[in-house]
């Protein structure tokens, strides 16, 4: 992993609180001028001063440690300015602006715990912090990050989850990488010493034995599926169904010639245009890359900054999942 995930510092508080350590959240709610982090963000402090999560990188955390502590003797939320226009004179973020951070009590474990138990199950879930006597509890599911009236509500989306079929250095390489950055990752392939590989690495990973008996896909509208495959006949089977599936992202490799050979095949097989026009053709935000590393990150990071914008307001409750069907050709009625 290579950093602090959100659902991370909830469980680092929730850790504290069953030790019977009292423990504060503390949230980014504004910013003036830029930030290093994002309205949202969050640390977890208890009483005994150890933490998790960060604003500056540094600049500011001994302070809102703190801070969080003296919140926690008093037991009552409270807004405190960092920055720019701060009661802090000798405490000044590098960047010059000003960020306004939220400082809670968490008097509710089972609120904290409620949530990860739903973010386990990949289900979407918010954090209400109000800045009354109340304590934080959870929100409506599809609040997003923001005020809501008085309250400030925190959204927690499942993590990234990328299903990756292909075979060999490219399939391999996208799997180490995925995993570094916290994603849940399935590799699917066809051949034997690309799986033997997977798994020593202790990857998921699932084989494809018949080009027409498909895999269950098992996704959710935070899943990314991408093909890596150079050999394009594993695709016709498997594309128009992952086209069809509950995911933000399907991307499959290739140059343009091979881009629109693939659509015209799909348009063939009866895919209707609305799924055609899903397709990631231009995968990847570095062009032309030719080495399966360059491939990985490029294609990693598409696929993160899409994630990166989905928006409560489409998180179904509970998670869909996705079958494939077996002995299908194309899409709809069998050929």
């Amino acid at each position: 992993m290579i950093a602090t995930t959100p659902a991370d510092i909830l469980r680092f508080a929730l850790a504290r609180i069953d030790e019977g350590v009292e423990t504060a959240i503390v949230t980014l709610a504004a910013i003036e001028g830029s930030s290093p982090r994002a309205i949202g963000a969050q640390m977890a402090v208890s009483a005994d001063g150890r933490h998790l999560g960060s604003f500056s990188g540094g600049c500011i955390e001994a302070a809102v440690v703190a801070e969080a502590v003296d919140t926690l003797a008093r037991g009552r939320a409270r807004r405190v300015r960092f920055g720019a226009g701060s009661p802090y004179l000798d405490i000044r973020l590098p960047c010059g602006g000003g960020i306004d951070l939220l400082f809670h009590p968490l008097a509710d474990r089972d609120a904290i715990a409620e949530l990860l138990a739903r973010h386990a199950r990949r289900e979407g879930a918010a954090l209400r912090l109000p800045m009354d006597d109340t304590a934080p509890g959870r929100a409506h599911d599809r609040a997003g990050t923001g005020w809501q009236g008085d309250d400030f509500c925190v959204a927690y989306a499942p993590s990234l989850r990328l299903i990756a079929l292909g075979q060999g250095e490219e399939l391999m390489a996208m799997a180490r990488l995925a995993a570094a950055y916290g994603a849940d990752i399935t590799a699917m392939s066809p051949e034997p010493h690309t799986l033997a590989s997977l798994a020593a690495e202790r990857f998921a990973a699932t084989e494809l034995r018949i080009r027409t008996q498909l895999p269950v896909l098992d996704s959710d509208p935070w899943t990314a599926i991408l093909f890596l495959f150079h050999d394009r006949d594993w695709e016709e089977h498997l594309l128009p169904h992952a086209l069809n599936a509950p995911a933000f992202y399907v991307g499959a490799i290739g140059s343009q010639r091979t881009q629109r050979q693939r659509l015209g095949a799909l348009e063939a097989a009866g895919v209707p245009a609305h799924l055609r026009d899903r397709l990631r053709t231009a995968v990847g935000l570095i062009p032309a890359t030719r080495d399966p590393a360059t491939l990985a990150l490029s294609a990693l990071a598409q696929i993160a900054e899409d994630y990166r914008l989905i928006e409560p307001d489409g998180w179904p409750q509970p998670a869909a999942h996705f079958e494939t069907v077996e002995n299908r050709r194309g899409f709809g009625a069998s050929r």
